[in-house]
């Protein structure tokens, strides 16, 4: 039997909820992606904002998102149940969609771009941990993968839409806000009628106080072993942000700066679901290794691009890292987590990761604002170079956890 055939047999036994969360994260991200991929310019062409500012808002605005996940996950773990407040994130996310056309000041579009991390913060974990919950053991890697492919499928729909919409509306970005307001109710909707979450094992063990230290303790050495190579490797990269930026550096004109998105989601989409399911077959330390390799091609081509295929290379390659990296680090958190500790488990490692994620985007807009795109990706290579090596020297003794 052919690896195209196991991948089909795979698809076709991965259950039905998987699919229709990965449908309900898709229709958001068509929704916020629309938004995103102009926001950094809407924010600096638009109303003045400096580079540093913008690196400061997209970092913020995660950290602020990884902070709440800690508070849903372990509320998920104690109540025993994942889907009331998956629709309570995915319910706020909405709700804020229709201030971005309406925002008149930097301030506004500030505060809905928070609120909107709020409802992701809340949904996070309890919707990760929902994945775990649903996904037989065996197919773990591959429903991962599946769910974060249908995800990057609408942040490539997203950027296309806002393409053509601002082709349509002459460059009118609050038309193309107000349009992101559709598909995000309909995520919530499809969230509320296709996705049921199941019963409760009665044998598993009841969590109380799920963010005690010793309940802490009982996620085990392994699990925080890949809550600190996830930082290690945030550290290493920045916001999607800075690709926008990169596109308006080499001359792209404002309606299609959003097509490195595109690119970049369309390789993120189509190289998430295989390295999943690969990684249910082989070791996925190695495929993380494969991942950070690819970040580290994709920030030297960033770096010295002069002329569109260039950035286009360098977009696709940090899509395919993505890839290879955000839904295989899903899988080793479930893996190593307890199953009544697995919200409280999303959480902590999306606390630790946002965090990282807001210090290499405060570095990367300071450093650019300073020396320029050039130094802020090659810093990006020298850094995740650097964590391949520290992964290789520590790789057996994750092992052993």
């Amino acid at each position: 039997m052919t690896a195209e055939t196991n991948s089909g047999l795979s698809r076709r036994r991965i259950p039905a909820g998987i699919w229709a969360l990965g449908f309900v994260s898709m229709f958001m991200d068509i929704s916020s992606e629309m938004i995103h991929a102009l926001l950094p310019i809407y924010m600096v062409t638009a109303l003045g904002t400096s580079t540093l500012a913008v690196g400061i808002i997209e970092g913020v605005a995660e950290a602020t998102a990884s902070i709440t996940k800690v508070f849903s996950g372990a509320l998920s773990d104690w109540l025993g149940k994942r889907k009331v407040l998956a629709v309570l994130g995915y319910g706020i996310a909405a709700l804020t969609k229709p201030i971005f056309p309406l925002a008149a000041s930097l301030e506004w579009l500030i505060a809905a771009r928070f609120i909107d991390r709020v409802g992701k913060g809340i949904r996070g974990a309890p919707r990760d941990a929902l994945v775990a919950d649903i996904a037989p053991p065996h197919l773990r890697g591959a429903s991962f993968g599946l769910r974060q492919s249908l995800d990057t499928v609408g942040a490539f729909l997203g950027p296309l839409l806002a393409i053509a919409l601002m082709w349509l509306t002459a460059d009118h970005f609050q038309a193309v806000f107000g349009f992101a307001v559709i598909p995000a109710f309909l995520s919530v909707g499809v969230l509320l009628v296709a996705v049921k979450e199941p019963e409760r094992p009665v044998e598993l063990r009841r969590v109380r106080m799920p963010l005690r230290r010793d309940e802490l303790r009982q996620l085990g050495s392994a699990y925080w072993w890949v809550v600190a190579i996830a930082a290690v490797f945030t550290l290493a990269r920045f916001s999607e942000a800075f690709l926008i930026l990169r596109a308006q550096s080499i001359g792209l004109p404002l309606a299609v700066v959003p097509v490195v998105l595109v690119i970049m989601s369309l390789a993120y989409s189509l190289s998430a679901y295989p390295a999943g399911a690969l990684s249910d077959r082989v070791d996925r330390l190695t495929l993380l290794v494969v991942g950070l390799v690819l970040l580290v091609l994709a920030d030297l081509a960033l770096a010295f691009a002069t002329g569109v295929l260039a950035l286009g290379l360098g977009v696709a390659l940090w899509g395919l890292h993505m890839g290879f990296t955000q839904g295989l680090l899903a899988t080793l958190v479930a893996d190593t987590a307890p199953t009544e500790l697995r919200g409280t488990a999303f959480g902590m490692f999306n606390l630790v990761s946002g965090f990282a994620l807001l210090l290499a985007s405060v570095l990367a807009g300071a450093l650019w604002d300073i020396a320029g795109a050039k130094a802020t990706f090659l810093a990006g290579a020298c850094f995740t170079t650097l964590t391949i090596v520290g992964l290789m020297l520590i790789r057996s003794q994750i092992k052993k956890s």
